[in-house]
């Protein structure tokens, strides 16, 4: 089954952007997932193709117009199209390498980019737009949000990655940010790979791997150690 992605967008020319080059860009060509990025304003109806409007209430930037958003979602998802659809917004709740492995496994997703202030509150409602954020900081447009997000997703699917390994052993996949890494030449600038590693002990390499990603969670992401048990008496 191909992974369709439906992006709906005021700027089209930004995909595939990198999603073109590298193990994207190839399982791409050889269509293992599909790629469509959809104009928004091709759904406007006045003769300037206009999408936005001054917000209710006062305020300053402009909003995307629901009627203009939900005629373009419409068209993108027809009654029964099973992909879910995701709005990248910053104050929605934010990707987890869990919601990634969920979207990979799916048919797709239909990726709506915003703009300016945001979308009309109506139209997120009436479609069910799942808010999707990749992180606590503001960027100018949806379109770079859904780049990564669709990157974090590809690179999951059967047959992308060379060795299908190398997607189980990463950060965040044990609940842990990944170990430190190493590679020849044995010493560069007065610095050795750690024995352990070139001993060729797997039990003790392993050991050492989970000590490290231990270690490193807890000083850079605290938040993801699991909370201690509770000691019984």
């Amino acid at each position: 089954m191909t992974f369709r992605a439906t992006v709906l967008t005021l700027y089209p020319d930004m995909f595939p952007g990198a999603l073109g080059l590298s193990l994207a860009g190839r399982a791409l060509e050889q269509g293992v997932w599909s790629l469509d990025a959809v104009q928004i304003r091709d759904f406007a109806t006045d003769r300037h193709r206009t999408v936005d409007d001054t917000p209710a209430g006062g305020g300053a930037g402009m909003v995307m117009r629901a009627d203009v958003m939900a005629r373009a979602i419409d068209q993108a998802a027809p009654p029964g199209d099973p992909r879910p659809k995701l709005l990248m917004s910053p104050r929605g709740r934010p990707l987890t390498q869990e919601r990634v492995r969920e979207l990979a496994a799916g048919p797709g997703a239909v990726i709506v980019c915003g703009r300016f202030e945001g979308v009309d509150q109506r139209v997120i409602d009436a479609r069910g737009l799942e808010e999707v954020s990749i992180g606590d900081y503001i960027l100018s447009g949806g379109e770079p949000a859904a780049l990564i997000l669709l990157d974090a997703v590809v690179r999951l699917l059967p047959g992308v990655m060379g060795n299908e390994a190398s997607g189980a052993e990463e950060s965040f996949e044990g609940g842990l940010l990944e170990h430190p890494h190493y590679t020849r030449p044995q010493q560069w600038e007065g610095r050795t790979i750690p024995e352990v590693l070139t001993s060729g002990n797997h039990a003790k390499i392993a050991a050492w791997r989970r000590e490290q990603a231990e270690r490193l969670t807890a000083e850079r992401r605290p938040d993801l150690m699991p909370a201690p048990h509770p000691v019984t008496k």
